[in-house]
């Protein structure tokens, strides 16, 4: 029986912009295994062989995908720390909030956008400001800095924190539950341990 849904088209003039749409949703439903170049081509009710007008083949469909996935992740960091406090503690804590809400309701794609090697969002691009998920990171871990500090070393401090704690929980290696409560109560007494990067830096003005 052919699946009406994947025949329907939904590009409305943009295969491109629609082919990634379609992967971003193979990857929610069935995850990473899947994601396919028929299979994205069959969602936007397109031929198997249109995707090859856009991307050069399944591996930039990936990076494209990768792409818009790096732009959620960073709208929703801001969502997230514009929802707390906003004092530089509880905006640091809010965006690792963010953060490890990101890896656990959107797994498949938090997995893509960090295997695409080299990342887009290059850490190295000190004047990113808040157009990148790391420029994010960056202006939030800004207040922590001690003068004469390479930033980066506060910033590797919080970033492999969230990040390694994230992908343990997606493992499994903290238990079968994986619910909203469950990572937010397990992660609560590890996000204390931020409290170690010191206080904010005095306000050179």
């Amino acid at each position: 029986m052919n699946n009406q849904t994947d025949k329907k088209p939904h590009h409305h003039g943009d295969l491109a912009a629609a082919l990634i749409q379609s992967g971003i949703e193979i990857l929610t439903e069935s995850g990473l295994d899947q994601l396919t170049l028929r299979r994205c081509a069959a969602r936007a009710g397109v031929s198997h062989a249109a995707p090859a007008h856009h991307f050069d083949g399944l591996a930039g469909l990936r990076a494209a995908i990768a792409q818009e996935g790096f732009d959620r992740f960073r709208r929703h960091l801001l969502h997230s720390r514009a929802q707390g406090p906003q004092d530089p503690e509880g905006r640091i804590f809010s965006l690792c909030r963010g953060y490890l809400d990101f890896a656990v309701e959107n797994p498949a794609l938090f997995a893509l956008i960090f295997s695409c090697g080299a990342l887009p969002q290059n850490p190295d691009n000190l004047k990113a400001g808040e157009t990148t998920a790391y420029g994010v990171l960056r202006e939030t871990c800004a207040p922590f800095v001690p003068n004469g500090t390479d930033p980066r070393i506060v910033e590797t401090q919080v970033w492999s924190l969230i990040h390694g704690f994230s992908h343990l929980f997606l493992a499994g290696i903290f238990g079968p539950g994986n619910g909203r409560s469950d990572h937010h109560a397990l992660f609560a007494p590890v996000m204390a341990l931020l409290n170690q990067i010191g206080t904010a830096a005095p306000d050179p003005n």
